[in-house]
């Protein structure tokens, strides 16, 4: 975090934020008017210049409860454009009244450099004894989730005892069903455990079996795609999904040979052994790292709570065991895509009949030494030609015919260009319009404040009257109305942001496509396959002819000659 205050004439006037945020429209506390004149006051006396108007943010009739607020949100994404040096708020509690969103907040800011001051509290992280508290709620804050998490594991374990299901996706081969009970005061209560789907648990044990019989989730997968073997989605199982089925262990029949090999390996058993009786599944839960925006990662057997659940058991516990054993074994055999250094069109090009990728396949040496490969259908390969018997393709030719189509269409600026001249046109339009509508909502929204300020002042200076009461409903009213005046202003800024995005994404296209046949030839295949990807769409064979899609533009069809 930055000490501003020995770099004070660095400051200007666009370096300071505000934000200022109140839940909803009262005579009680500061109004969000009076936190920003202290805010500006503050600025004024301590760094020399004035805030912004436009750095101003003001969420009105928001709780602090979450940061699900829309001026708020676009201050930090702002922040995160490294805009701003200073964020002043009135109180801590405008930013966030959750500690753990306001360390989250506090990490933001220091990732970015910018310092915090909150004029009530004397919270300053331009001083060092600012910082220091910062760092204090921090590790509040941490200790705050360290324990919820802890409290989430226990509870986690008294209810994995009971063998119920505790939500989510289940299984394949199962559905969830409710229990209803009565607990210890004679209340009644529903708990959920997992039923089975004859059709899908036979298929099931179907896959194990012919695991146990192939050794090899390549072989495995083959013969899914050969006999048409669909997950519940209806989608065909890939490696991942058949792998993830094969180490569940909710599908093994919980005996004393399963709680041996679950103690031994270091899973977490939660029950008593005489639980494991061969009558009913395996339970685990914890098994995955979930976190935001990540994909979810298996976690370390000693972090799994297994238990017996209240289902039947399906697959033998020394077959799942072999499974175990044989997954481990062929870690090291994990499954190689065809590569090729000279293959272009790697994770562009594809089959025209069931849209999988084309992948290269090496091919014997020519006359003058070069390495030949085919590009086959993915599909094909791993069905063994029963889904797909899609035509190969002569990978040096169909390279060498796209990168001349492209520098062909490179030169014909009525092709692209006229497409590109009419779409930023109508984005255009297209903002005039928002730009049109934001104008009039904040002229909206400011009439409204007038509006509520001069009732408030009325109301100051009357009694209780009927009048009063007519008074304050028509200024929550308007208040109503200001906040949906402000939902849509949010919603339009952040249409305006992507129509720039848009217009920008098209300019550069253009230019790479302008470009394209200068610079082409200059790339190493790395940096040609990346410069084909940004121009091109898609690119599909389908036995006879290459068909190549431009962004924005109409296709080209062009016949590939062996």
């Amino acid at each position: 975090m930055i000490a501003l205050n020995d770099k004070m004439d660095l400051l200007t006037e666009n370096d300071i934020c505000f934000y200022s945020r109140k839940s909803k429209f009262t005579s009680k506390g500061e109004s969000t008017a009076n936190q920003i004149e202290m805010g500006q006051d503050h600025a004024l006396k301590h760094f020399g210049v004035n805030i912004k108007k436009e750095n101003i943010f003001e969420d009105e009739g928001y709780s602090g409860g979450n940061v699900d607020r829309p001026e708020f949100k676009r201050m930090m994404d702002n922040i995160k454009k490294k805009k701003y040096k200073i964020l002043i708020c009135y109180r801590l509690d405008r930013i966030s009244r959750n500690v753990l969103d306001f360390a989250d907040i506090m990490e933001v800011l220091e990732k970015y450099d910018v310092a915090f001051i909150s004029i009530r509290e004397s919270f300053d992280t331009t001083t060092p004894m600012g910082r220091a508290m910062m760092y204090i709620a921090s590790v509040f804050a941490q200790l705050e989730r360290e324990t919820a998490a802890e409290r989430i594991r226990d509870n986690m374990i008294e209810l994995a005892k009971t063998g119920r299901w505790l939500g989510g996706i289940t299984p394949q081969g199962f559905k969830s069903e409710p229990i209803m009970y009565l607990d210890q005061k004679g209340k009644e209560r529903t708990l959920y455990k997992l039923a089975p789907i004859s059709d899908e648990l036979k298929l099931m044990k179907l896959i194990y079996n012919k695991y146990l019989a192939f050794q090899s989730l390549t072989q495995l997968e083959t013969y899914c795609l050969q006999e048409n073997k669909k997950t519940r989605n209806n989608n065909d199982f890939s490696r991942f999904a058949l792998r993830s089925i094969l180490s569940n262990p909710v599908y093994a029949i919980a005996d004393q040979d399963m709680y041996e090999y679950l103690v031994n390996n270091n899973y977490g058993v939660y029950v008593e052994r005489e639980k494991f009786d061969g009558k009913r599944g395996v339970m685990a839960y914890n098994k995955t790292l979930q976190k935001k925006n990540q994909t979810n990662k298996i976690r370390d057997n000693s972090d799994w709570i297994i238990a017996v659940g209240k289902h039947k058991g399906t697959v033998p516990s020394r077959d799942w065991i072999e499974v175990q054993n044989l997954l481990e074994q062929n870690k090291s055999k994990r499954f190689r895509k065809v590569k090729n250094s000279e293959s272009l069109l790697s994770g562009i090009l594809r089959c025209s009949n069931c849209n999988s990728y084309m992948r290269p396949k090496m091919g014997r040496l020519n006359k003058e030494g070069e390495q030949i490969f085919y590009y086959m259908c993915e599909l094909k390969e791993k069905s063994k030609k029963a889904r797909c018997d899609m035509k190969n393709v002569q990978g040096n030719n169909l390279d060498k015919l796209v990168i001349e189509e492209l520098k062909m269409q490179s030169q014909n600026e009525s092709l692209f260009s006229g497409r590109i001249k009419n779409e930023k046109m109508n984005i255009e339009t297209t903002q005039n319009s928002i730009k049109d509508e934001i104008t009039s909502l904040e002229n909206n929204i400011k009439n409204n404040e007038q509006a509520i300020n001069n009732l408030v002042n009325s109301l100051a200076k009357g009694e209780e009257t009927t009048a009063s009461k007519y008074i304050m409903s028509k200024i929550e009213e308007m208040d109503k109305q200001n906040a949906k005046y402000k939902d849509r202003l949010s919603l339009l800024r952040n249409q305006s942001n992507n129509n720039d995005l848009k217009n920008n994404g098209y300019d550069i296209m253009k230019d790479m496509l302008d470009n394209f046949a200068k610079i082409i030839d200059t790339l190493d295949v790395h940096g040609k396959r990346n410069l084909i990807k940004g121009i091109v769409e898609k690119i599909t064979w389908d036995g006879e002819f290459v068909d190549i899609v431009i962004f924005g533009a109409e296709h080209k069809k062009k016949e590939q000659k062996e």
